[in-house]
């Protein structure tokens, strides 16, 4: 345990970030390079990460199975595009049961090309489609710089894979899974995302299309928070994806796949912290409440510890933790659990039991300004309302810094200046080399073409030529 301050934010960011994950116990570095061991607080956020997404994966038609995490070698090869954008990060085996193996292995670093063997096999008709499957599972990537949840070479996530009869189809499925990640996003997590459309350059290597959520950290560095795509007939014709239409003719597949992975950790985690440490938003919180009893003595603990365990059980439904450490003080313990960004703590010493209330101290709000008195009567009503007053409150915050670090720009040395301290949101001509300038002269990558367009036409803030779109700019993690 340890109880000392945190490096601040404005003093090194990378520092802080490192350090709250360890404090707080959300993972740590494992012996192999570049990996994590993600720790049970950590593991059990991202469980209920995943509860969220899967029930509306669920909702809209999906179902989970998995595959296997090794590739052959031969299935990457099968689309040119796909291969050449994996292959620096490939992780390849060589030898099995130690023999060399006839074809090297790959783990993978994505799984359409091994789905896309599998649709092969399975579909058949019109009357298979749409075909909507999910996993849960790690991935490898061999990455050289590498950040605890941000980018690791082995993570977690679940990957979506679906088969369509039409190409409108593939694009209805690939823009609802979009809107599916901002709902979690902001109803889940109170993380404001901007959801768009990947430059030509910036999109997943095999794909028609890619969209993005793009989320503003706490030092206003972007980050991809989720992505969706429309891979069009390219792994269906790699992989001969094929069914028979309703007039019995043969007829490629258009396919989709999505993804969300443990790198949401890092936006919650960055969105939302303080040099205090973590702020869980109360949804998403492995602990929604932790009470901490106060007393000085054995007779003081005799008063207070019942009516503790009577106010643990009225919040039945919630998730709630009672420190009853007896060798550990109050301070230590209020200190203990802002570092892990419980949203609600109640406090119960013999003057709340003699008045049958508690204290409730939000972790949003720091001090007595955070600080409020509730009624043993009728808590359950009063905790879920503190609850959902600071999930607003949380997602307002972070919207209100992200608003106010987007600078609207019109020329190029004001798009320069602007990614110094935010990002830039300008009119972009979609020429790779204005993208490319932007990129050796300032760091910053285009992050998305918004879906919400001011419409009409402009001039590219890079090149001067006419634009019919505007597209963010920022350096991102």
């Amino acid at each position: 345990m340890n109880n000392e301050k945190l490096t601040p934010r404005n003093e090194n960011y990378s520092e802080w970030y490192n350090q709250v994950i360890q404090r707080a116990e959300m993972a740590d570095y494992a012996p192999v390079r570049g990996c994590m061991v993600v720790r049970p607080y950590g593991w059990a956020l991202w469980e209920n990460i995943q509860q969220a997404l899967d029930s509306r994966f669920k909702a809209t038609g999906h179902v989970n199975a998995a595959f296997p995490l090794f590739i052959p070698m031969s299935f990457l090869e099968k689309e040119k595009e796909h291969v050449e954008g994996f292959s620096p990060e490939l992780a390849v085996v060589t030898i099995g049961g130690g023999e060399k193996l006839e074809e090297p292995l790959v783990v993978r670093p994505t799984s359409e090309t091994i789905i896309g063997y599998m649709y092969s096999k399975w579909i058949k008709s019109y009357r298979d489609l749409p075909l909507l499957i999910n996993q849960w599972g790690n991935v490898v990537r061999w990455e050289m710089r590498t950040r605890l949840f941000l980018r690791t070479l082995e993570f977690y996530w679940q990957e979506g894979h679906t088969a369509h009869a039409t190409e409108k189809e593939a694009e209805e499925e690939t823009l609802r899974m979009l809107d599916i990640y901002t709902r979690f996003a902001i109803d889940e997590a109170a993380v404001p995302v901007i959801p768009g459309r990947k430059s030509s350059t910036e999109k997943f290597a095999g794909a028609v299309h890619s969209y993005s959520i793009e989320a503003m950290m706490g030092d206003t560095k972007a980050l991809q928070a989720g992505t969706s795509h429309l891979l069009g007939q390219n792994f269906a014709r790699a992989f001969n994806i094929q069914y028979l239409d309703v007039n019995n003719e043969l007829q490629y597949c258009w396919t989709t796949s999505w993804g969300v992975s443990t790198r949401f950790i890092g936006a919650i985690i960055m969105t939302h912290g303080d040099d205090q440490g973590l702020i869980m938003p109360p949804r998403l919180a492995p602990i929604q409440v932790v009470i901490v009893p106060i007393y000085k003595n054995d007779a003081e603990r005799s008063i207070v510890m019942p009516v503790v365990e009577q106010v643990r059980d009225r919040l039945t439904g919630l998730r709630v933790k009672v420190d009853d450490r007896s060798e550990l003080t109050p301070g230590f313990k209020f200190n203990d659990w802002e570092m892990r960004g419980v949203p609600l703590r109640l406090e119960i010493g013999p003057k709340d039991v003699e008045k049958g209330s508690v204290m409730a101290a939000r972790r949003d709000i720091p001090g007595r300004e955070g600080k409020v008195i509730l009624a043993q009567d009728n808590l359950m009503a009063s905790v879920q309302n503190l609850l959902a007053q600071i999930h607003t409150s949380l997602y307002e915050r972070a919207k209100s810094f992200r608003d106010s670090h987007i600078e609207e720009v019109d020329t190029y040395e004001e798009m320069s200046a602007a990614v110094e301290k935010g990002w830039a949101y300008a009119w972009w001509c979609g020429n790779p080399a204005c993208e490319a300038r932007v990129k050796e002269d300032t760091k910053a990558t285009t992050r998305c073409i918004p879906m919400d367009q001011p419409g009409g036409k402009g001039k590219c803030v890079v090149c001067g030529e006419e634009a019919h779109e505007k597209i963010y700019f920022a350096k991102a993690y």
